[in-house]
């Protein structure tokens, strides 16, 4: 399959990498709201393709219908997908996908962008987490806590050379999503396109929940402030790339990790609910499918 290229506007590119880097390194985490794309409303999209990663997938979320790709039947393309009486639907989204999914089969899941063609009218994008290591930075965090409970060791552990390594990373996965929304435009040149954004994971207020997740005090709201930037980089791509941003951290705040299981739509990494470890169950999914409808019936989602 032909790789597809980006704007043919390099210069412009690096420009934009270099004030990306600036803001998500610096104190604001919160830039103007995207003007929503004009495009027709949700009663219009009738053929619906929903790429992604496992937070799109939804692992262990009865009923699981791709075992492979750990996809659920209840992840949040396929309740938007049920409201809107999608005539066409295909959700490709798979658990550990990266951009280069996008273009690269995972295992029995072929190349994701396959499910996009120029009849589509709705797709949704949420991916990026993986490019930056998602699983290993939660892993890395809870292994170094115990150096450090009360303190911050993981944010010291990705800073060790004077420059935070993840806000690093994060910048440098934005132009890995530029392109796949460029992709995506190029196959459905019509098609209304969403990006959608990560949900919140770990308290807003910056507290803790240790021991029920093992990370140390300080990096409560490192890691808090890093998915903060993830979003961020996520809303900036999607406005520079003619894509709607879908904010998913807002609608979810209050309903975290470390809350109580009645009130939780994120799972810890011990799960009490089917869900995998630090990712949604079914409330969460639930939570996601709303924002993606309140940014297709009223231009809303892309606050945070």
């Amino acid at each position: 399959m032909q790789r597809e290229t980006g704007t043919g506007r390099p210069a412009g590119r690096r420009r934009r990498g270099v004030t990306l880097l600036a803001t998500l390194g610096g104190c604001a985490l919160v830039a103007a709201s995207a003007t929503p794309v004009a495009a027709h409303g949700a009663g219009g999209a009738a053929r619906y393709a929903a790429l992604g990663d496992s937070y799109t997938s939804g692992p262990f979320i009865p009923r699981q219908v791709d075992v492979g790709c750990a996809r659920s039947d209840h992840n949040y393309p396929s309740l938007v997908a049920a409201r809107l009486r999608a005539t066409t639907f295909k959700d490709v989204s798979c658990g550990g996908a990266t951009t280069e999914n996008m273009w690269k089969p995972q295992g029995a899941n072929g190349p994701q962008l396959d499910a996009v063609n120029r009849d589509s009218d709705l797709v949704t994008v949420q991916i990026g987490g993986n490019d930056i290591g998602f699983g290993s930075i939660i892993a890395t965090c809870a292994q170094v806590a115990a150096q450090d409970p009360t303190g911050d060791p993981c944010r010291r552990h990705y800073g060790t050379s004077g420059v935070d390594e993840l806000t690093v990373t994060i910048a440098r996965t934005a132009p890995k999503i530029a392109r796949v929304l460029w992709a995506v435009h190029e196959r459905a040149p019509r098609a209304r396109v969403l990006l959608v954004g990560y949900p919140d994971l770990l308290p807003d207020d910056g507290s803790g929940c240790a021991p029920s997740v093992p990370f140390a005090a300080g990096d409560f709201p490192y890691l808090r402030d890093t998915g903060r930037r993830l979003n961020l980089m996520l809303r900036l791509v999607a406005r520079w790339n003619r894509a709607e941003y879908v904010d998913t951290y807002g609608p979810t705040v209050g309903h975290d990790m470390c809350t109580s299981p009645a009130v939780r739509w994120i799972e810890p990494l011990q799960p009490a609910s089917p869900a995998a470890p630090a990712h949604p169950n079914a409330k969460g999914e639930q939570a996601m499918a709303g924002a993606v409808w309140q940014r297709l019936t009223h231009g809303r989602g892309g606050g945070r």
